[in-house]
């Protein structure tokens, strides 16, 4: 048994462009060196910026500044912290 779903063109090229920008999104997040805050304290799980100053200004992730308001983590500094305070359980 087939099951054919209708919808309006409109509709079905609004819903490509949202699958296209979700892929594209995720694509970005994967492989780029440098993210910016919001993706930082995603990886980290926390939702303090405060939180995430803190990890920088102690030296715990990397960071560039490339002009006085734009600061971008670098998510392999971020994978190296959390693997370093990972727990094995007993």
């Amino acid at each position: 048994m087939k099951t054919f779903i209708l919808i309006d063109e409109d509709s079905f090229f609004e819903l490509i462009d949202k699958v296209v920008a979700h892929i594209d999104q995720k694509a970005t997040e994967k492989n780029s060196k440098w993210i910016t805050p919001e993706a930082a304290m995603k990886a980290l799980n926390i939702t303090s910026k405060t939180t995430l100053q803190r990890y920088r200004d102690e030296g715990k992730i990397r960071f560039a500044q490339p002009s006085k308001k734009i600061i971008l983590y670098d998510s392999q500094s971020i994978d190296e912290f959390l693997e370093k305070n990972t727990r094995d359980t007993f």
